[in-house]
Formats: C-alpha cells, structure tokens, sequence
C-alpha cells in the first residue's frame, strides 16, 4: 500500500469543536492538507516540541520517549493507518536491536512522538484521497491577546489549563517571525463537513 509523507504546518484553533484544536499536516512536495481534531493538552505536547522548549520535569511524551531509549528502542516512522467513522487510526513502528514492532497509538501521542524522535509521518494513499482537502490560498491569521510571559523553567504540569493554553498560543505566535517554509502558523484551516475528524 502507498504511502504519503506528511509534515505538520500549523494549530488551529478547530471551527468544529470547541475548546479544541486542529494539527494541520501538509503533503511533502504536494499541495494537499489533512486537518485532525485534537484536544489542548495534546496540542500543547506537540507545540513544546516543535519550540524545542525544555520543561523541568519531562511532560508524558518526554518520557516515553526516555523509556523507549533506555531500552534501546527506537522510533523510525509513524503511520495513520486508517480512518474509521470519522476517527483516524495511527501506528508507531519501532525496533530494539532483536525486533521490530507497530504499536496502535492515538494520532495526537503519535505525532508528539514523531516530532520528539524526529521520524517521518506517513499516511496511506487511500485514507489521504479521502481525508485530504486542497490547500487554501492565504488562510486567514488568528490574533490573540497577550499574555505575561511564563518562564521556560516553570513547571507546565502545575499550571492551571487556561495558562497552558495562553502559553501555548504564544509560542505558537513566535512562529510567525520565522521564514514561511519554517513557520507553523495559527490559523483557521476551512474544512468541509465532510472532512471533520477526530482522533481518540
């Protein structure tokens, strides 16, 4: 079966769900995009990821990735195998120095998994042509009120929600200093009803 490299080129906030959000994933060498639905806190495990931001303890994803090392396991790909009433399916495909292994992971975990180890993200053609939607021209840039800035040595597991996600919509902010081709932007990404999913 085919398979189609992705990368993520934003967070949204979703127009579907509230108090959610959308991670945006884009063809590699291609136009299509595929929108997923997910919650705050999995968006912020991707966002502090891709900042590089350095929290003083390891947050959930830091530390599988830290057992899975420590174990000498290591994470070569993840794949959204599947599609299935509106909810995509994904697999971690790991291997040790005697085995090779795909792990059913939740889409969000998987994609916070990727960005940590920095391993490709595939989804099969099939599942692609069905959830992909063309990319719009120019999408629209979300302000947001600013906050007092939180220091990287804070612990994010002691802060309430709603500061995790003022802290999260502030490092999303930084992106837009950067060149485009690096940039994840905040946006409203439009989504025909027909392509609202989610991932559990």
């Amino acid at each position: 079966m085919k398979k189609i490299e992705l990368e993520i080129i934003a967070l949204s906030h979703s127009i579907t769900q509230s108090n959610s959000y959308a991670v945006v994933l884009g063809e590699v060498n291609g136009l299509r995009r595929l929108p997923i639905v997910i919650g705050g806190f999995e968006a912020q495990a991707i966002a502090v990821a891709l900042e590089k931001m350095k929290p003083t303890r390891p947050l959930t994803h830091d530390l599988m990735k830290n057992f899975m090392l420590a174990f000498n396991t290591e994470l070569h790909e993840v794949i959204i195998s599947d599609l299935q009433e509106g909810i995509f399916y994904s697999k971690l495909l790991c291997s040790s120095e005697t085995d090779t292994v795909e792990i059913d992971s939740r889409t969000s975990d998987a994609l916070a998994l990727a960005v940590r180890f920095g391993c490709p993200i595939y989804i099969y053609e099939n599942i692609f042509d069905i959830a992909g939607v063309e990319n719009p021209d120019q999408p629209a840039i979300v302000e947001k009120p600013q906050a007092t800035p939180v220091s990287s040595n804070q612990d994010l597991k002691n802060m309430p929600l709603e500061d995790l996600n003022i802290l999260l919509n502030e490092v999303l902010d930084t992106r837009r200093n950067q060149p485009q081709e690096k940039r994840l932007r905040w946006s409203y990404f439009p989504m025909p009803r027909s392509t609202w999913v989610c991932e559990w």
